[in-house]
């Protein structure tokens, strides 16, 4: 195996490593809430189901990439 072969392979292995623990504090830092705080916030402000698209921001990249966050469709 060649030089630029094992960097390559070590940096696409510490990027793993990055975005698993990266998703891993993401997950530690979203709050607990119970049954009764969820019924509450979907009372005030309703479901994602009740948004159109067009009012949504979806973070899938950018927790998984650590990006900007996109505004439109992707």
């Amino acid at each position: 195996m060649e030089i630029q072969e094992l960097k390559a392979l070590i940096k696409e292995s510490i990027r793993e490593v990055l975005r698993e623990e990266r998703l891993l504090l993401c997950k530690s830092l979203v709050p607990y809430i119970s049954n009764e705080e969820q019924a509450e916030i979907e009372a005030e402000f309703g479901s994602p189901s009740d948004y159109k698209a067009e009012e949504l921001v979806d973070m899938t990249h950018w927790v998984k990439y650590g990006s900007q966050i996109s505004q439109g469709s992707n």
